[in-house]
């Protein structure tokens, strides 16, 4: 029991209900959450009660989900199969590779910096622009952006400038400050911080929660720090102020994950189905994620398996 008597299990079912009271969703992309975190590395489909019961551990209703994944499916985002009276999404092959390059960035070691330019060509440039804008690329003109990181398909027709540095190395980092306002995003990822820091702040945070509210817990954590990482430029490290909170971040996150997964994938285990039975408690692509994030968890900190 903690000092104040409640038990761990009860600190972690509060902590989570005041994460939530912060964290507003929108069904469909928590949805894409759901599918980036628990299905896809899985492969295959799910079955739509899956989603209606996970959806309801953080408050969205059955009937915004089949609203959303209505909306998902004309988006050409998901794919619907029947079997009997049971209805089944699946990712389009689209998003698959959508989302295994999100999945790299989310997971994965940091991208090696590739500088370039873009320039929009044709019509509907503005919209384009915003496309960048959304992935790290900072406006440089109506039609010119500057990035350090892959660009969306979604921007061609467009001219794309490799570039490295020939002279002038040594200003890269206030060019960086003129282009880019790193400002909101290390206030995103100090939000991030102080949102679930909490959680691992509790002992035994893998086994003080059960395993329903294990995955709540970790698609909340992912749905959130996702729109962080692929939203900020992901500059290089030399490059960024000497208080950039987006390395702390990123142990947080890979040392909750860790904490987490056990009985997160254990609920999965138990619980979810795809059309050709119970989605596996674990497969080669999470145990790869659990791998990828065992180097970067905070140090004296006590981690999942690995």
């Amino acid at each position: 029991m903690q000092a104040n008597g409640e038990s761990s299990a009860e600190q972690g079912s509060r902590i989570i209900r005041a994460i939530l009271d912060e964290t507003p969703l929108r069904a469909a992309s928590f949805i894409v959450t759901i599918y980036g975190d628990v299905v896809e590395p899985r492969g295959g489909a799910i079955w739509i009660g899956n989603l209606i019961e996970i959806c309801a551990g953080v408050g969205i209703s059955e009937t915004l989900v089949r609203t959303a994944v209505s909306r998902l499916v004309a988006a050409g985002q998901l794919a619907g199969e029947r079997e009997g009276r049971r209805s089944f999404y699946r990712l389009t092959d689209a998003a698959r590779a959508e989302f295994a390059a999100a999945a790299q960035v989310i997971f994965g070691p940091p991208e090696e910096a590739s500088w370039h330019f873009v320039q929009l060509m044709g019509s509907s440039a503005e919209e384009r622009m915003q496309v960048l804008e959304r992935s790290g690329h900072a406006r440089l003109g109506p039609r010119l952006a500057v990035g350090v990181r892959p660009f969306p398909s979604a921007i061609m027709p467009a001219v794309v400038f490799r570039a490295e540095p020939a002279q002038g190395a040594s200003e890269l980092k206030a060019f960086a400050s003129s282009c880019w306002d790193l400002a909101p995003h290390a206030q995103a990822y100090r939000r991030f911080l102080a949102c679930f820091g909490r959680l691992a702040d509790l002992p035994d945070t893998a086994t003080a929660i059960a395993p329903a509210e294990c995955l709540s817990a970790r698609l909340l954590m992912v749905h959130q720090f996702r729109f962080v990482t692929l939203r900020e430029p992901r500059l290089p490290a030399e490059i960024l102020p000497a208080d950039w909170p987006g390395d702390e971040a990123r142990r947080l996150f890979a040392r909750l994950y860790r904490s987490l997964s056990p009985q997160a994938d254990l609920h999965v285990g138990r619980n979810c189905v795809t059309l050709t039975g119970p989605l596996p408690k674990a497969t080669g692509a999470t145990e790869h994620r659990l791998q990828m994030l065992s180097g970067e968890a905070a140090p004296g900190k006590a981690d999942g398996p690995g």
